[in-house]
């Protein structure tokens, strides 16, 4: 057996997602365990969450840097020094700067509550996606995940789960079908990628 990889995951509020991998890499369905949950927020329940599984965390805050940059740096040797394989963002809510981008190159990735292309880039995430989606009538929506590079929302796409968008949705009851696949594909996708870095 191949030692596990060592997962990284960037939360800024409830951390779902960050259950769902924890639970996936306890049930043994990933060849992984989630090293270090870095967070740009204190008193979220991401934090809550990690410390129930004895994970290391790690509150940075960017008001605490001199600028977005050597905020970035500051995490991305931290997890240098903790031999992170792959960085996982979970509804993490800024903007990777590219110094981190290319320390983890191919080795970023996110999920998104829309089908990317569509409903990507500044300012799209959380509920601001659903309404983009509702307002203009799609017929589905649904989670992607996909790798991180400089450009918001532009990486390659992993993985895709499609769910149907009802006549009477709201942005939340949309959000909570959306969410469910989330929790289903972020486990499946991060599994594709360990395999091609060959764990």
């Amino acid at each position: 057996m191949s030692r596990k990889a060592r997962l990284a995951v960037l939360v800024s509020g409830g951390g779902s997602n960050l259950q769902a991998i924890i639970d996936a890499c306890q049930q043994n369905n990933l060849n992984a365990e989630v090293a270090v949950v870095v967070s740009n927020r204190d008193k979220i329940y991401a934090l809550e969450r990690a410390k129930k599984h004895n994970i290391e965390t790690i509150v940075a805050l960017p008001k605490d840097f001199p600028d977005k940059t050597i905020y970035s740096q500051y995490i991305a040797d931290e997890l240098k020094k903790r031999n992170i394989d792959l960085v996982c963002l979970a509804g993490y809510l800024l903007k990777l700067e590219p110094n981190f981008v290319r320390s983890f190159k191919g080795r970023i990735i996110n999920i998104h509550p829309a089908l990317l292309p569509k409903f990507g880039g500044d300012g799209m995430y959380g509920h601001f996606v659903h309404e983009a989606v509702l307002k203009a009538k799609e017929k589905e929506s649904g989670p992607t995940v996909h790798f991180v590079d400089e450009v918001y929302d532009n990486g390659e796409i992993i993985l895709q789960a499609k769910v149907p968008v009802l006549p009477n949705d709201t942005p939340d009851t949309l959000a909570k079908r959306v969410l469910e696949q989330e929790h289903k594909i972020y486990p499946e996708a991060i599994k594709i990628v360990l395999s091609k870095l060959g764990f």
